[in-house]
Formats: structure tokens, sequence, C-alpha cells
């Protein structure tokens, strides 16, 4: 996508994927992209960079380096909960997903955080900027909104495909080999690519398997799809905020535009002709939207 040489310096936290969480917040795993020298602004609002379901903060990585470079302010690209690096829990929604992310921007003493998430992560940053609008300077929404809208039979798919893998009498051993499996249930390459980055092996072990809880996942799917706040009355956002929409994606239909302007009324949206996964697709032009957007607002005087 990028390639932009030793420009940062990254942080990885040391978190495993397995093991559970004790409490009802999880520390989120997490890299932290620096600008270098010159770039770096003193005082900028740091951002929070949110993956969607299935993915990780590897995911944002190159966009994360290109923002932080761009913008002359720190990127923080996080796993949350159930995914990556991050611990496991058996609560999976909105409310959750938003607390844990809450709690890190605590934990970090991150002043004024800019949320920035795609999908899943997109309504998490949603979430928290309704549920903490003080906390937050602005929030950039990829591909998601503050809308009901179950989600689309693609992700059911993909976890009988998951679990097809992960049930081998014989346990699978390369990804060659679970690619082929899980071709039976998800023709495109570029997806079953993306799924497959959540194998991985035990130290000791030959065979792979899946690190996110499957089980969990499965089981929240429908959470997924749901909204934690329904009355623009009682939560609204009134700092600037961005949703980047794929109009061939169909998560954003045009009926909803009304209500994410009553949840959000200082709200820009920008609609890029392409799938679901707009950073992939559309990488120069999501970059030049969100460098423009906060640019132009809560960067502007920074």
């Amino acid at each position: 996508m990028y390639r932009l040489g030793p420009l940062f310096v990254r942080h990885h936290s040391t978190a495993s994927a397995s093991a559970s969480a004790s409490a009802s917040r999880v520390p989120l795993a997490y890299t932290l992209h620096k600008p270098r020298g010159s770039t770096h602004h003193a005082g900028r609002s740091p951002i929070v960079f949110m993956h969607g379901l299935f993915g990780s903060r590897k995911n944002n990585r190159s966009m994360s380096k290109v923002l932080a470079a761009d913008l002359g302010t720190p990127v923080y690209a996080v796993d949350l909960r159930n995914h990556g690096d991050s611990l496991h829990h058996p609560k999976h929604d909105y409310s959750e997903l938003a607390l844990d992310v809450e709690h890190f921007i605590h934990q970090h003493s991150l002043r004024d955080p800019i949320l920035i998430g795609h999908s899943m992560g997109a309504k998490t940053a949603l979430t928290l900027a309704l549920r903490f609008p003080s906390l937050v300077s602005s929030v950039i929404a990829i591909d998601n909104g503050p809308i009901r809208l179950p989600l689309t039979d693609d992700f059911p798919r993909y976890i009988r495909g998951m679990r097809h893998i992960q049930s081998q009498a014989t346990p699978v051993s390369s990804l060659s080999e679970a690619d082929a499996l899980l071709s039976q249930f998800e023709p495109d390459p570029a997806i079953r690519l993306f799924l497959l980055t959540n194998l991985t092996r035990k130290s000791g072990q030959d065979h792979l398997h899946f690190r996110v809880p499957l089980d969990i996942l499965s089981s929240s799917l429908d959470a997924l799809g749901d909204f934690p706040y329904t009355d623009p009355r009682k939560n609204r956002f009134e700092k600037p905020a961005l949703i980047v929409r794929a109009t061939r994606s169909h998560y954003l239909p045009d009926h909803y535009k009304e209500l994410m302007h009553e949840f959000f009324p200082n709200l820009k949206m920008v609609d890029f002709d392409c799938g679901h996964w707009v950073i992939t697709e559309k990488p120069h032009e999501f970059r030049q939207a969100a460098v423009e957007f906060l640019r132009n607002s809560v960067l502007s005087t920074s």
C-alpha cells in the first residue's frame, strides 16, 4: 500500500490473546506510530485507530504511519477485545468495546483524542463519542454509522468456514491448506487472506489455530448489527465528525442520513465508489479525505 521507510517508532504491548480478561475492562494491545522530528507538533490531538470485525491493528499499520507523518501527531492503532493480541471476554457489544477504548484513553493520558474506526471500529468510535462527548475531539467513521442494521449473511458464513478449518481431524499446519478449506465458503481470495491473518501457531506446535474466539464472536453478531443509542435528543456529539461511505457496500443506506446528522450535527459525509474495505480499495482517497477533514477542523489551530 504505502512504503515509507523507518520514519516511525512503534511500541507493542505484551498482552496475550490466549488469556482471558478477569475484569469487565479489557486492556487493549496497541502499536504507537510516532511522527519523526520536525513533522511532530507537540500538543496535537493523538489518533486512536480501530479495526473492524476479524481484523487487528495490523490492518491499519500502513495508514497509521501515513496519517502520523501527514498530520504530525501520534497514532495509536489498537486491537479491540477478542481480536489481535488483546484479551478475550464473553461480552462483545458496542458499549463494552467503547468502554475499553475509554479506559485506554485514560490509561495513556490521551488528551482530546481523534477516533478513527472501520466497520465495527466505526460503531465503537461513534458510541464512545456519543457517550463521552467531552472526552473526544472528533471522529472519523469508515463505512458504518449510528444505526441499527443487521450484519449481512457473509459474517456467519465466514465463521462457518473458520470453524471448518478448526475442526479438521488432522490439524491444519499450512496457510495453503487453510485457504483451500476456506475457499469452500468464500470465493474471494482477498477476503480469505484477510480472515486467515487470524491464524497463528502456539510456541512448540506445528498446527495453526485461530486467535479470535469464534464462539464469542458468533454469538455476538446480532449485537454488532445493533447500536446502543436511538434518541438523538438524549445523545449528541456536536464536534466535527466525518463518515466515509462505500457506495457499493450498502452498510449506510440513504434513508439513514437524516438520523446520522441528528446524532452528529457537525457531520460531513464523503462517498467513495468502492466496497466495504475502503482503506484497501481507496487508500489514497481515504488519506486525502481524512487529512483534509482533520486539518480543517480539530488540527487547524494546534
